[in-house]
């Protein structure tokens, strides 16, 4: 797989998987920790914290074969 396709893949599949565990973690949060849609809010940065955490996973885990 080429290199710029493998990173356009890892990057999705942590932004889904992110938002997936917010999601998922949203009726639990507290409200202020939830996203309110068209403003930069504690929720949104939560949301980018968790698909940021999954993208290093990911990069670990995920080791191109020689």
């Amino acid at each position: 797989m080429k290199r710029s396709l493998r990173n356009f893949v890892q990057a999705l599949i942590a932004v889904l998987a992110g938002n997936i565990v917010y999601f998922l973690l949203l009726p639990r949060l507290p409200a202020r920790a939830q996203h309110v849609p068209l403003r930069l809010d504690l929720g949104l940065v939560l949301d980018f914290f968790f698909c940021l955490v999954v993208f290093g996973i990911i990069k670990t885990v995920w080791r191109p074969r020689s």
